[in-house]
């Protein structure tokens, strides 16, 4: 998708608008999305049976789409080159239709990795085993909260809080998945 939008990205602002290549190209992609977006309520099956119905005709119109463009466009040109990137991850874009479960884009993975790539000039600073590993851990709870739908700064202020009170006490109700965590360290009980 990002590709075909960099394509339109460079005509002239006028002809953006109008019917191109590029363009149909991005509309395929945002049919695609389109229909994710009304299956994100459902449960898995019901999203691959969807999926089977509504998204595959547009997969099978874009693919023969795609074959007919590649031999119309210059290879090097940004449109070429999304059309050539596209044919290359076939593969990988189709495999969403095996399994309810499965995105259809690796957004949720890139922004899980994000405050890594962002860290890597503060890490030079981890230059010890010990302050490597704190730093290791620190991130795997603030990430592990994350996808636990909490807000990674209470929750960290609650373990700080609890943690020197608890004696040989159970660990597992200041776990980021426990139902007795206080209702402000989650983000949708946040006002």
């Amino acid at each position: 998708m990002r590709k075909f939008n960099d394509a339109l990205n460079v005509l002239p602002a006028d002809k953006r608008a109008s019917p191109t290549t590029a363009l149909e190209g991005l509309n395929f992609c945002n049919e695609l999305f389109a229909i994710e977006r009304d299956l994100s309520d459902v449960g898995p099956e019901e999203r691959y049976m969807a999926r089977l119905e509504r998204s595959r005709p547009v997969l099978d119109a874009f693919s023969a789409w795609l074959k007919t463009q590649s031999s119309r466009v210059l290879p090097q040109s940004l449109l070429g080159q999304a059309i050539k990137y596209c044919q290359s991850q076939w593969s990988k874009l189709e495999r969403f239709l095996l399994d309810g479960r499965l995105e259809i884009d690796n957004n949720r993975c890139e922004r899980s990795i994000k405050p890594f790539v962002i860290g890597r000039k503060g890490w030079l600073f981890c230059n010890t085993p010990k302050g490597a590993r704190a730093s290791s851990i620190v991130h795997s709870i603030v990430e592990t909260a994350k996808e636990n739908g909490l807000i990674p700064f209470e929750y960290l202020k609650y373990l700080f809080e609890k943690l020197p009170n608890l004696g040989d006490g159970d660990l597992d109700e200041l776990q980021p998945w426990s139902d007795s965590l206080p209702d402000y360290c989650r983000v949708n009980q946040q006002a």
